[in-house]
């Protein structure tokens, strides 16, 4: 039996592959997306992706960061042989937008920014605001 540790490890290129393949989708089959999910406007890149490049024993990071940073240096590290490391990603649906980062390595998602709720004016609008707030995580 594998130790935690040695699984980790052995495995991780495996999220890294997703989070390449994600990039893909969206930038190539959107529609993919749309159909596994009705509720879908859109699933965009955020303002930072981090690409990794281990080639020769050498490990090349490349970080694109920026609201609207272009994607042009990612595809050629793409092209060189890169895989995604970390994305920041934008999901819409209806009127919400939901905003957080995903790491290939253990799929955690981290900076998860939910859409805003309704103004609290009395003491009874704080627990219907909380209740609001944990629906929308």
């Amino acid at each position: 039996m594998l130790d935690v540790a040695v699984s980790y490890n052995q495995y991780k290129f495996l999220g890294y592959e997703f989070l390449t393949w994600l990039w893909f989708i969206m930038e190539n089959q959107q529609d993919i997306l749309k159909e596994s999910d009705k509720e879908l406007v859109s699933l965009d890149i955020g303002n930072r992706i981090v690409l990794e490049n281990n080639k020769n024993d050498t490990k090349e990071s490349i970080t694109i960061k920026g609201d609207k940073a272009g994607l042009e240096e990612g595809i050629l590290s793409l092209q060189k042989g890169a895989v995604v490391t970390e994305l920041n990603l934008v999901y819409k649906a209806g009127n919400n937008e939901w905003r957080f980062n995903i790491k290939g390595e253990s799929l955690n998602i981290s900076s998860l920014k939910a859409p805003e709720t309704g103004p609290v004016e009395t003491k009874e609008d704080i627990e219907a605001a909380l209740l609001e707030k944990v629906y929308l995580y």
